[in-house]
């Protein structure tokens, strides 16, 4: 049964919003659209909160119906089949009430900066680079999102040293951010004349987009910079200072662009990822304080860790962190990666609940 306490915060929010059904149908805000889409946004919050109370009153009142036929010799074993069924029904219902009522995370509905940096393994670890790249393009496509280069470092072979991408599409952050970790790949490479298994790795960090509203940077503290751009292996030469790279003195993060001719265009793009990586360095800072008081960290899919393995030989995906294998490779990295990251989502639920039980 739900405690006395989430009964309270439920009838808060039953009330509430009841008073904000009877506010949108007043002449008063319906003549204005500013405080109309204020409180229209409030009741959409909580209206899934609402209806899962309902239900839960509803089903709630039949179990208590039903308890109450075991009185009846006649009907006791149909109302134990009842029983059983409602409990299960209402159990069901206050997990999703309590998951409901978990306090939201405000970068959920944001954007992605996607950055994958090639880690162990030379030419090998550059094209993982581009597969993991590939991969989320193609689930980004699977959910209707838009897909756009930030910056590539590519390498000769088609891989990348480092690629940044934007993907913007509703709850982008939300399905992805447990994303961030060590990708580990095990396979063949093209390079390998013996044939031998080698293993390479991948950083991936899914960081919220930023606007210039959510981080203050004093402009003296930014060095830009501008030089010429170049592709990999000299494909390509620009002849004029077009890429950029800007320095944030502060903290010492920089940020280079040169994929686009224009200069202003590139400094846009590195100011777009410079936003996203100081909200979340100062994020990171603020974390590893709380976690130096309470001694202890959950985990959160932080970037040192090795969270997942592309095994090619074996057909196999592994998530580490919450022992789910998938034999279905070429599956996943075509971007049919909804299993594991609704797993993902669930276990860190249930981490959560957990927590605050």
């Amino acid at each position: 049964m739900l405690s006395s306490d989430i009964e309270e915060r439920l009838k808060a929010i039953e009330q509430r919003y009841l008073e904000l059904q009877f506010k949108l149908s007043s002449s008063d805000v319906v003549s204005d659209r500013e405080l109309l889409s204020k409180l229209g946004k409030e009741l959409k919050e909580i209206e899934e909160i609402y209806n899962a109370y309902r239900s839960y009153k509803k089903l709630a009142s039949d179990l208590d119906g039903a308890k109450e036929l075991l009185k009846n010799e006649e009907l006791k074993d149909l109302a134990r089949e009842e029983i059983e069924r409602l409990t299960q029904e209402v159990e069901a219902l206050e997990k999703r009430i309590r998951i409901l009522l978990l306090p939201k995370d405000p970068r959920d509905a944001k954007n992605v900066i996607l950055e994958i940096r090639a880690g162990v393994g030379g030419e090998e670890a550059a094209l993982f680079v581009a597969d993991l790249l590939h991969m989320y393009q193609k689930y980004a496509e699977e959910k209707g999102w838009k897909f756009s280069l930030l910056s590539a470092n590519r390498t000769g072979l088609g891989g990348y040293k480092e690629v940044i991408a934007l993907i913007e599409g509703e709850g982008a952050y939300s399905r992805l951010k447990f994303e961030s970790g060590v990708h580990r790949v095990q396979r063949v490479p093209i390079t390998e004349a013996g044939g031998r298994i080698h293993t390479s790795t991948a950083t991936v960090a899914v960081l919220p987009e930023t606007d210039e509203t959510e981080i203050q940077i004093d402009p003296k503290d930014l060095r830009v910079e501008t030089f010429r751009a170049s592709g990999a292996g000299g494909q390509y030469v620009n002849t004029t200072e077009s890429a950029v790279r800007i320095t944030h003195l502060p903290t010492g993060i920089t940020v280079s662009c040169q994929d686009e001719r224009s200069q202003f265009q590139n400094r846009q793009k590195a100011l777009k990822i410079l936003y996203a990586r100081l909200r979340d360095f100062y994020e990171r800072q603020k974390e590893e304080e709380i976690a130096r008081e309470r001694k202890q960290q959950v985990g959160t899919g932080e970037r040192s860790e090795k969270i997942r393995t592309y095994n090619f030989p074996q057909n196999r995906v592994t998530d580490h962190r919450i022992n789910l294998t998938l034999y279905r490779l070429q599956d996943v990295l075509q971007g049919k990666l909804e299993e594991l990251l609704q797993a993902l989502i669930e276990h860190y639920t249930e981490e959560r609940l957990k927590a605050l039980a």
